[in-house]
């Protein structure tokens, strides 16, 4: 497998390197790790000689060499051997278009100019958004002795489906604690209508009969739906347990990442932009905003690793 590995210099960026070391398989690995240099700009230069960008080429390739040469030490005291690439442009384009040419890419949730807390910085939101394949955020894994502990959501998606065989194909699952999640959702969850929108108008006080097969019918797909993904984990050494809850699925995915102090978020990125999707297709970027823990990434499109 190809792994792309951003790095700025920032205290995130080698975060987001060390929880790739950790978490990925250890052999059958081609690591390329980037530093891609902002582009020359300057207000009414662009009509001036070359001196001027050929004087910034000269000072900031040796700080972008030196950037690179600590995370190839880095990598190398973990026993990765990694090849080092050097770019000059918009980090978030460089960094998005290379993402097409991996199966994985590894980036920080922040860079060195981003001084908040939490979130996702603008290159990472970019990443995030408009990444190709698998992108995974990294950040700090947990002191677990049990292993790993990995959560993965299962909508019945396809990019689901793919999220879990690039975590089967990519990751070390040996000793893993992966937990299954699915939540079951109505769709009037995310419209934000409140319970008078369901009833009729015209007689305020009168209740409307709920449903009683709707939460039946929706377990039983769940069930259904995570005995599948279990079964696709059957061949490795992990285990694997099953969990279904009922809510908003970015809250219910936050919350329960929270709870069970995991290393590792895993959830699917759908490609779809129907109206369902417009409505949910925020879980990934909320998710991968405010977890406390790295988050793996997955389009719909398969991944092909070499």
């Amino acid at each position: 497998m190809k792994v792309l590995i951003a790095t700025d210099g920032s205290a995130e960026a080698t975060t987001a390197m060390n929880a790739a070391c950790g978490l990925l398989k250890k052999d059958e690995r081609e690591v390329h790790v980037l530093c891609v240099a902002p582009q020359f700009s300057r207000p009414g230069a662009a009509h001036r000689s070359g001196g001027l960008y050929e004087r910034y080429r000269r000072r900031i390739l040796p700080e972008t060499q030196q950037i690179l040469e600590r995370a190839h030490q880095d990598l190398c005291a973990e026993g990765v051997s990694a090849l080092t690439l050097t770019e000059i442009g918009s980090p978030a384009r460089v960094i998005t278009a290379l993402t097409a040419d991996y199966d994985l890419t590894v980036i920080g949730p922040k860079g060195r100019r981003e001084r908040s807390a939490v979130g996702l910085g603008p290159v990472a939101s970019r990443v995030v958004e408009h990444g190709k394949g698998a992108v995974l955020i990294g950040r700090d894994l947990k002191a677990n002795d049990s292993g790993v502990r990995v959560l993965l959501a299962l909508d019945g998606s396809e990019a689901s489906f793919e999220a879990l065989d690039t975590l089967a194909a990519m990751f070390d699952l040996d000793a893993a604690e992966v937990t299954l999640m699915h939540v079951m959702e109505t769709p009037w969850v995310h419209l934000g209508f409140e319970e008078d929108w369901l009833g009729n108008p015209e007689k305020p006080d009168e209740q409307s009969e709920p449903d009683t097969q709707f939460e039946p019918n929706f377990q039983l797909e769940a069930n259904e739906l995570l005995r599948e993904g279990a079964k696709r984990l059957r061949p490795f050494d992990a285990t694997v347990t099953m969990l279904v809850e009922q809510g908003n699925p970015a809250n219910e995915i936050l919350s329960e990442a929270d709870r069970g102090e995991y290393d590792l978020i895993v959830l699917g990125r759908t490609g779809a932009r129907d109206l369902k999707h417009e409505m949910l297709g925020s879980v990934s970027m909320k998710v991968a905003w405010q977890a406390n823990c790295s988050v793996l990434l997955v389009s719909d499109a398969p991944v092909a690793l070499a």
